[in-house]
C-alpha cells in the first residue's frame, strides 16, 4: 500500500473572493427582480446559472483555526492540506476534513500484565502525542484516535514483558528502579507503532505501577526480606573492612602483638559488636590472674 504524505493544498485568501461573491449575489438579485417584473420565463435560466455560480463561490469558503489543518479531497483524491490559520477559499469541488494538530494526552487504563519474571502486575502510562502529518492520519489508518489508543496499550504490554517489576541485581534495569530508561523505551515503542499514522510522541511515562492484588502482600514481604538481606550484606562488608583496618593498624603501630588465636577472638568480638542489632556491652579485661 502506497503511503500518502502531506503537502500544501491550493487556496487563496477568502477576503479576495468576497467582492466577487457579493457582485454575483447582487447580479442574481437583479436578475430575479427583472424576471419578476417582466414576467419573462426565459430569464429563469440566467437566474439558475447565477445561483449555481453563487453556490459554488460560497461553497469554497472555509476557516482554519490555529493548530488545526483542513485536508482537501477533490473527487475522491487527496488535494493537499491547509495548515495556515485564517479565512480561505479553495476549489468548491473539494471537501474539507478537520484534523487537530494540538497536543493530546492519552491516559491509559490500568492493565493487568505479566512482567519479565512472570509476576502479575498492574501498569498504566501517560502518552503525549500530536499529529504531524494530517494526510497519513486520515488516509493510512482507520479512525486514527482509536488506532492510537490500541497501539499505546500494545506498547505498554510489550514494555512490561521486557522488564521485571523490581531487579535483584543493581546492574539490571527494572520498571520500578529505572524510570528514565523505561520511559525512553516506552516512547520508542509507541513512536514506532504510530509512525504510520503520522503521529509524533513527545513523552511517554508510567503513571501507575503495582503488583496485582492477589500477590501484593506476598511481594511486599519479599521486598522487605530482600531489603533486610541487602542491608545485612552491606553491614557485614563494612564490619569486615573495619576489623581488617583495626588489625592492620595494631600490627603496624606495634601496640600489641596478637597471635592467630587472639586475632580470631578479637575478630569475633568486633564482628559481634559491629553487626549486632543491639548495643554491645563491653567486657574490660584488666589482666590475667595467675594462682
Amino acid at each position: 500500500m502506497e503511503s500518502i504524505r502531506e503537502y500544501p493544498g491550493w487556496k487563496v485568501s477568502g477576503y479576495a473572493v468576497v467582492p466577487l461573491f457579493l457582485a454575483v449575489l447582487v447580479g442574481a438579485g437583479w436578475l430575479v427582480v427583472d424576471m419578476v417584473s417582466r414576467q419573462n420565463p426565459v430569464l429563469l435560466w440566467r437566474v439558475l446559472s447565477a445561483g449555481v455560480v453563487l453556490y459554488g463561490l460560497g461553497a469554497g469558503f472555509f476557516v482554519v483555526q490555529p493548530n488545526e489543518a483542513k485536508v482537501l479531497v477533490r473527487l475522491g483524491r487527496y488535494a493537499g492540506s491547509v495548515r495556515q490559520d485564517g479565512f480561505w477559499w479553495t476549489n468548491p469541488l473539494c471537501t474539507r476534513r478537520h484534523v487537530s494538530l494540538r497536543i493530546h494526552n492519552l491516559n491509559s487504563q490500568h492493565l493487568k500484565v505479566n512482567d519479565l519474571s512472570g509476576n502479575p502486575i498492574e501498569i498504566a502510562a501517560v502518552v503525549v502525542w500530536r499529529v504531524v502529518d494530517s494526510a497519513k492520519a486520515l488516509f493510512d489508518v482507520e479512525h486514527y484516535v482509536e488506532f492510537i489508543n490500541i497501539q499505546c496499550e500494545t506498547a505498554i504490554r510489550a514494555l512490561a514483558s521486557q522488564f521485571a517489576y523490581d531487579a535483584h541485581d543493581e546492574n539490571k534495569s527494572s520498571l520500578r528502579g529505572s524510570p528514565n530508561e523505561v520511559s525512553e523505551t516506552l516512547k520508542a515503542q509507541v513512536q514506532a507503532r504510530l509512525e504510520i499514522a503520522g503521529v509524533e510522541v513527545s513523552e511517554a511515562r508510567l503513571s501507575h505501577l503495582a503488583y496485582a492484588p492477589e500477590i501484593a502482600q506476598v511481594m511486599l514481604r519479599r521486598q522487605a526480606a530482600e531489603a533486610i538481606v541487602a542491608a545485612r550484606q552491606k553491614i557485614v562488608e563494612g564490619a569486615v573492612g573495619m576489623v581488617e583496618s583495626a588489625l592492620n593498624m595494631l600490627s603496624k603501630q606495634n601496640i600489641v602483638t596478637l597471635d592467630e588465636d587472639k586475632k580470631a577472638a578479637m575478630t569475633n568480638n568486633l564482628l559481634v559488636a559491629l553487626v549486632s542489632e543491639h548495643e554491645a556491652t563491653p567486657v574490660i579485661n584488666t589482666g590475667t590472674l595467675y594462682t
